[in-house]
């Protein structure tokens, strides 16, 4: 019965979105039914700047919804459909008492058939290189491969997670095994008001850069530079290396984003040292709010 909240996401965005380089226009996966009124959790970037959604229920029919709101720190986004489903809402839970060794399920929009049993592998930091970082990531095996806004449900039939990203999990002395990382449910309970009634956190934006960058022998590369961003305003390239920021040292990529964020909220100045070709250069990226670069209007109607 619980499975019934667990739904499909279409959604549909524009070709010229920011997003739609990076991850299509054309987008696919899963969402969980949270209470009576349609609002249904998902993974954002399902929903991000997209033009149409439509949520496909139990009965198999698509209801036209909306992009509700949107959490670049988490990731997780909210979407209600124009008309409640006929399901009972999964009740959410406490990822707090999720631990390392736990079994869970991981369940997906094509109902039972999708449900798969896993374990909690770890509870642990995760970085992504998209300015990222999530302190308290579950990460579970086996693989899920519908992993996208997938419910991670734990052993009372509580919503425990929302399904994110596919990674490899490495095992000292073994090698590597696939898995997922599932943003913990406790990340939306502080926020979800501000969502349902403002489309965000009502926090002081953190600082956005526009970078995509991979650690890499120690040092932080940066990979690519997000069109029309802070950071290409102020004359970053690909292949620069960060040295410091704010004259500060930095050890590895979480240590980046936490330099960079401590300086202040969105519109603060952070002066950084890169190594660019053969030269040093001291740059100072004027940063941005993100909510500010991508499209969050709301949809239009069929």
């Amino acid at each position: 019965e619980i499975l019934k909240a667990v739904v499909k996401i279409r959604s549909i965005i524009p070709d010229d979105a920011r997003s739609a380089r990076t991850l299509g226009t054309e987008r696919e996966g899963t969402g969980v039914v949270i209470d009576s009124k349609g609002h249904i959790l998902t993974i954002g970037y399902l929903i991000l700047e997209a033009e149409t959604i439509e949520v496909i229920g139990p009965e198999g029919k698509a209801i036209k919804a909306t992009s509700v709101g949107y959490d670049h720190n988490t990731g997780l986004g909210l979407l209600r459909t124009d008309k409640p489903l006929s399901v009972t809402p999964m009740e959410l839970g406490e990822s707090s008492e999720v631990k390392e060794g736990d079994p869970v399920l991981v369940a997906s929009h094509a109902g039972s058939d999708s449900v798969q049993g896993a374990r909690v592998f770890s509870r642990d930091e995760f970085v992504g290189y998209w300015e990222y970082l999530l302190e308290d990531a579950i990460l579970t095996a086996p693989f899920h491969s519908n992993f996208g806004g997938a419910a991670l449900i734990d052993r009372n039939d509580r919503l425990v997670g929302i399904g994110s990203l596919f990674v490899q999990i490495a095992i000292p002395g073994i090698g590597s095994i696939p898995g997922n990382i599932f943003v913990p449910i406790d990340h939306l309970k502080p926020i979800l008001h501000d969502l349902m009634s403002k489309g965000r956190p009502q926090v002081p934006p953190r600082p956005w850069l526009g970078l995509y960058v991979e650690e890499a022998h120690d040092h932080i590369i940066v990979k690519r530079v997000a069109s029309e961003s802070p950071a290409e305003h102020a004359g970053l390239r690909p292949g620069d290396i960060i040295l410091t920021v704010n004259k500060k040292a930095v050890n590895g990529l979480a240590d980046f984003y936490r330099k960079v964020w401590a300086l202040g909220s969105a519109g603060v100045d952070v002066p950084l040292r890169v190594l660019q070709g053969i030269e040093i250069r001291d740059i100072n990226v004027h940063s941005s709010d993100r909510y500010l670069f991508f499209s969050l209007k709301p949809q239009k109607r069929a």
